[in-house]
């Protein structure tokens, strides 16, 4: 339908549209940009919404252009090329991967994530999809996906969110073969909960999303797909059966054996117990059947914070799931006790993460740190063993890195490394040549890139400004804003406590005169704080407060609104440094970082999650965060730390520069940077690791 309104010359891209494999193909993203690129901002970088918008006139100019439309043809035979790919199972992964989370993030227009979690999923798929590994992914299509944030006059966030349509989406829906739309259901609170799924393709990769947006429910039902986590409990609980329960059931109407379950944090822990109910009511012990279906299972843990491993009273956990011990024959403690990490501890409230340890064979934190971390928390339910005796292993996060890499950089790596930093990303031969890039280009690259970053930031600011409804003399001053030729920090992630916003500017003097001495320094804040976390919401409106009146701040320190995957791949591109202050141990993995060290952005952060591992001395800064229960005393000790790095080392290196203005120390650091962490720190490397060590092993 999308082709017959598209002419001759840009027909072929209505079936690219309708699978996310161009987002990272090469010229990709640029094709659709330049039939017009107004157009392509407007529609949210949709390329559904974007050709089934497109004026009879754009498209007969574009029909002019014999060098776009040749762009066309080539992008959608490279993407069709390799969607016929064959298959290419793996030894020891006998079948399909199926990959369950509570959200996946894989492009701007789609907005089923919240952070780092579901950014990561969204790469394992991209990923299984590169190396050709037989995988489906499973999850929840969220009508209102996860909300908006503005900021306003008083520095106070605020929320709002968005409604999707899936018709404008690269999605559809689930059918059988006659045509009528495939619709199950699943019991929760004593209701049926009824739900559609539907398909959106991620290269090679199918994802399966769920949605109760139907008719049949009513409201409160229909409300279990509205908003990715949930403030209200009893929503929350509604999620996990739609996920677990739904997301088997729906592997069972397709006639999916899964050779791998991979449980990503334990969301989706209940498809266990209902693909091993499926086989007890067919006359197989529960506990046989749990254990064959375990001996699939694998589980990834993502946080060792409470919020990430919530726990349920008893009594509310069985109003939700109260009719699953009846159909396994057992009795309502037996049941709940499963979902603790004490089975017989009636006080103890249960919760999906001990379940989905219990009910896997293989577990794993995200970083070495995490694993021993994860350890250490679990070790009760293991019996009398040491830590390092507990099974639970690790596999350090990556990113990926076709999808991360700025066109700037991208361009550069093709030029001195060829195709093998996006083929073979994973071997450290392929990175070799960054040695032979000479500096002045290197230099001219990241300044190129910083560039964007402001002209970007800007643009978007002056934007918000004007949301905000300010007068139009402070709209238009944003042109003074920031300095293309100062060093940029970047700080961005989910604004979470833990993550510390608050040691930037936990010695406001000293941080003013940084960024007001002899050298410019800039700092780009980015984040969302959720909406029932008050204090997170506290800490970024203190720091956009310090922007108040007329001091160094007001254009150096900018608040970058509404956080998201086309923020952040702004900014790990243009900033000069990342920043990461987290409270160690609590920072499990995090991947921002990586996205930045490769296009060349330098480390200023705690030892914890990947950093602890990534950091070897010299290609980056570290501040080692050491465990004080005194956390105010940590803090004014790391923020002191962060200082001294940032005025005594980093500053004097970026502006030591030669007669033409080059920062040789500045670019040697850099390539140090990126010969040691880009062949690691990449989601070739976490698939290889996954494949050949937890998957054949489950």
């Amino acid at each position: 339908m999308l082709a017959e309104r598209l002419t001759p010359g840009l027909r072929p891209l209505a079936r690219v549209a309708y699978n996310y494999r161009w987002s990272w193909a090469k010229d990709g993203p640029d094709v659709f940009r330049d039939i017009n690129p107004h157009r392509w901002a407007l529609s949210g970088e949709n390329p559904v919404r974007f050709l089934g918008d497109l004026w009879p006139g754009t498209q007969e100019a574009a029909e002019r252009n014999p060098a776009l439309l040749e762009r066309v043809r080539s992008l959608a035979d490279r993407v069709r090329a390799d969607l016929d790919r064959p298959a290419r199972p793996r030894p020891g992964v006998d079948g399909t991967v199926v990959f369950m989370c509570a959200e996946f993030g894989f492009h701007q227009s789609l907005p089923l994530y919240s952070g780092g979690l579901g950014v990561l999923a969204g790469d394992i798929l991209k990923e299984a999809s590169d190396q050709a590994l037989p995988m489906i992914g499973i999850g929840l299509l969220y009508r209102r996906g996860y909300f908006r944030q503005r900021i306003d006059a008083s520095g106070r966030q605020q929320e709002y969110w968005l409604a999707l349509d899936p018709k404008s989406l690269p999605m559809v829906r689930v059918a059988h073969a006659g045509g009528e739309p495939l619709i199950l259901s699943v019991t929760v609170f004593d209701r049926e909960l009824a739900f559609q799924v539907w398909r959106v393709d991620v290269g090679r990769v199918p994802l399966l999303l769920l949605d109760a947006e139907l008719p049949q429910n009513d409201p409160v039902l229909r409300w279990t797909s509205a908003r990715l986590y949930e403030s209200n409990r009893a929503v929350r609980l509604q999620q996990y059966a739609l996920l677990g329960l739904g997301g088997a059931r729906v592997l069972t109407e397709l006639g999916v054996e899964p050779g791998v379950i991979h449980l990503n944090e334990g969301h989706p822990a209940l498809a266990t117990v209902e693909l091993a109910t499926e086989q007890a009511e067919e006359g197989m012990r529960f506990e046989t059947a749990l254990a064959g279906v375990s001996a699939r299972t694998v589980f990834t843990t993502h946080t060792p914070v409470a919020a990430g491993n919530e726990t349920y009273d008893p009594g509310e956990f069985l109003s939700a799931y109260g009719d699953i011990p009846g159909r396994l024959g057992m009795d309502d403690d037996t049941f709940v006790g499963m979902f603790r990490v004490n089975p017989g501890d009636q006080d103890e409230w249960p919760g999906m993460t001990p379940f989905a340890i219990r009910a896997s064979t293989r577990r794993n934190g995200v970083s070495r740190l995490h694993g021993e971390v994860a350890r250490h928390i679990w070790r009760p339910m293991f019996g009398e063993r040491d830590d390092v005796e507990v099974p639970i292993t690790h596999v350090t996060n990556g990113v990926h890195v076709p999808t991360f890499t700025a066109p700037a950089l991208a361009t550069l790596f093709d030029r001195y490394l060829g195709d093998a930093w996006r083929t073979h990303a994973a071997e450290p031969s392929s990175w070799e040549a960054v040695r032979s890039i000479p500096n002045e280009e290197l230099w001219a690259t990241r300044c190129a890139a910083r560039l964007s970053l402001v002209e970007y930031v800007r643009e978007k600011n002056q934007q918000d400004r004007l949301l905000r409804g300010e007068q139009i003399e402070y709209v238009r001053s944003v042109e003074r804003l920031l300095d293309p030729d100062a060093l940029t920090l970047g700080f961005a992630r989910r604004l979470a406590t833990y993550k510390r916003l608050h040691l930037l500017a936990q010695d406001p003097e000293r941080a003013r005169r940084i960024m007001g001495g002899p050298f410019p320094v800039q700092l780009l804040v980015a984040g969302k704080a959720h909406p029932a976390d008050g204090p997170g919401k506290d800490t970024l409106q203190r720091l956009y407060n310090l922007k108040r009146g007329e001091n160094v701040f007001a254009e150096r320190l900018i608040v970058v609104e509404d956080y998201d995957l086309s923020v952040a791949q702004q900014l790990v591109a243009g900033c000069d440094v990342w920043i990461n202050l987290p409270r160690r141990p609590m920072e499990a993995s995090g991947t921002s970082g990586m996205k930045s060290a490769i296009n060349g952005g330098l480390q200023l952060s705690v030892l914890d999650g990947w950093w602890a591992e990534g950091y070897d001395g010299s290609n980056g800064w570290a501040i080692p965060g050491d465990e004080d229960p005194d956390q105010a005393a940590a803090d004014w000790r790391d923020s002191a730390r962060y200082y001294d790095l940032l005025e005594h080392e980093v500053i004097p290196l970026f502006f030591d520069r030669d007669e033409s203005g080059v920062p040789h120390g500045w670019c040697e650091r850099i390539k140090h940077s990126l010969l040691t962490l880009a062949p690691r720190f990449n989601t070739a490397r976490m698939i290889n690791d996954y494949v050949e060590r937890i998957y054949p092993a489950a």
